[in-house]
């Protein structure tokens, strides 16, 4: 190629600059679609040329000089391509337990696999849901040839549902590291997430050991006495002192008081909302997630109690429905029923709810509203079938607060603002008289406070034989 032909060549890049950013960016987009990237390497040699191009500006006669060296930069990443690591060279599995709850740390650790015959050096990252949290997120290591490593980390759901994982996400680098490639590993596993678990085997673990005082459940006294002998304990501030056993006090030197067994086989069915309402959210969690925590909760505690329990859930339609049932085991078709429900935004039939509880419960039953409410219009039906289901069961409705609007109400910097929510609250307060005159019990509070004060409410009527 002698000096004239390479005049023409620059003449001609000069008449159509656009055809150097063609030659550069089209092979870039074909690697691109084959996960492969340019790096840093790749970066600092580009800019090789550059710095030579200026040069020239200078000194005309190093020219040709510059267009050969240019010429040989280009081969240098073109081999350094042959060095990355193929798709087929990594190998992966994963372990962890298939259930998870909500919020809660859950163990997770994957073994890659290198069968290439040179180490590589690898960044990790594992196919983690946009809903989750992964500590840490990231590994970076030099996994041996023909060898495995294994990679440990706490992953914590912030969301109820099935969640895929598909793959594992390898980064390898080229050996002059100027491109690297991400590799997809698959290495499929499910994790199910459910409402807090961890909340049963805690409220197990303190009523063994007579301190549900922890959890903020108080020991109601009973009103009566049940006839069945149930089993010896030790006293606390709320027995009364004619369930003191003498006999068991004088041979273990401190006061034992008998259990007796309360009316069992009695119902709870809970009419859960997932209407647009419940789409608020209360420390990271949707009502809703709120809801299912405080209906799991409370329905262990009644299935311990003899009792069968119920679900129904609904918003503009009937989504699930779990006919009252008792036993250990039915708790878990709660949880399968309850850990794949999403609050919509539609519009919540109060009267479908209620007209199918009605169709499929003739028995009494302590019938569980648990919603929230913010326009009269819906607080009119509520009202309404509350008082329509009071004739045949004993109807609890749960009004989930709203923490904006009572802070609204107390923040003093804007007056209409703070105004209008008073307003509202006042409202809410008619509303939930408006259900005790009638003899309706109600529950006021808020999402992440529910567990403790409808368990109370359970363990009061159960007490107080009301059901």
């Amino acid at each position: 190629m002698d000096t004239t032909q390479i005049q023409q060549g620059i003449d001609l890049v000069q008449t159509f600059p656009w055809l150097t950013l063609v030659a550069v960016i089209v092979p870039l987009l074909i690697l691109a679609r084959r996960d492969v990237y340019p790096n840093w390497g790749f970066l600092i040699l580009a800019g090789v040329p550059c710095l030579l191009a200026i040069l020239t500006a200078f000194q005309p006669d190093l020219l040709v000089f510059v267009l050969i060296l240019d010429i040989a930069l280009i081969a240098i990443p073109f081999l350094d391509l042959f060095t990355l690591a193929k798709n087929s060279q990594f190998r992966a599995e994963r372990q962890h337990l298939g259930v998870a709850s909500l919020s809660k740390e859950l163990d997770v650790s994957f073994v890659v696999h290198n069968d290439g015959t040179n180490s590589k050096n690898v960044a990790i990252r594992d196919d983690v849901p946009e809903s989750f949290e992964a500590i840490p997120n990231l590994f970076a290591d030099t996994i041996p040839p023909e060898s495995g490593m294994s990679f440990n980390y706490t992953l914590r759901a912030n969301e109820r549902g099935e969640f895929p994982l598909d793959c594992i996400y390898v980064q390898v680098t080229s050996a002059m590291r100027m491109f690297k490639r991400i590799i997809k590993v698959p290495c499929r596993t499910i994790i199910n997430v459910f409402p807090d678990l961890q909340q049963v085997s805690h409220y197990t673990l303190l009523a063994r050991s007579n301190r549900l005082n922890a959890l903020g459940v108080r020991r109601i006294r009973r009103v009566g006495q049940d006839n069945e002998f149930e089993r010896l304990r030790d006293y606390t501030r709320d027995d009364h002192y004619r369930t003191v056993d003498w006999r068991a006090t004088a041979r273990h030197s401190k006061l034992i008081v008998r259990d007796f067994q309360s009316n069992q086989n009695q119902r709870v069915i809970f009419l859960v909302d997932c209407g647009r309402m419940m789409t608020n959210h209360s420390e990271g969690h949707t009502y809703l997630d709120h809801a299912f925590n405080a209906m799991l909760m409370l329905s262990h505690v009644a299935l311990n109690q003899g009792d069968s329990v119920g679900l129904i859930c609904f918003s503009d339609r009937i989504h699930k429905f779990i006919p009252p049932g008792s036993g250990k085991k039915h708790l878990n078709r709660l949880l399968h029923a309850s850990f794949d429900e999403f609050p919509e935004m539609v519009e919540s039939r109060y009267d479908e709810a209620f007209q199918y509880l009605a169709r499929r419960s003739n028995r009494r039953a302590l019938v569980i509203l648990i919603t929230n409410v913010v326009d009269e219009v819906n607080s009119q039906q509520i009202l309404s079938y509350m008082q329509s289901a009071s004739t045949r069961h004993l109807p609890i409705s749960v009004l989930l607060r709203d923490h904006e609007m009572f802070d609204a109400a107390n923040q003093r910097q804007d007056i209409f603002k703070s105004a209008a929510a008073a307003e509202i609250l006042n409202w809410r307060h008619q509303v939930i008289s408006s259900l005790e005159h009638q003899g309706i019990k109600a529950l006021d509070v808020y999402p992440e406070d529910l567990t403790a004060p409808l368990v109370n409410q359970y363990l009061e009527i159960k007490a107080r034989h009301l059901l």
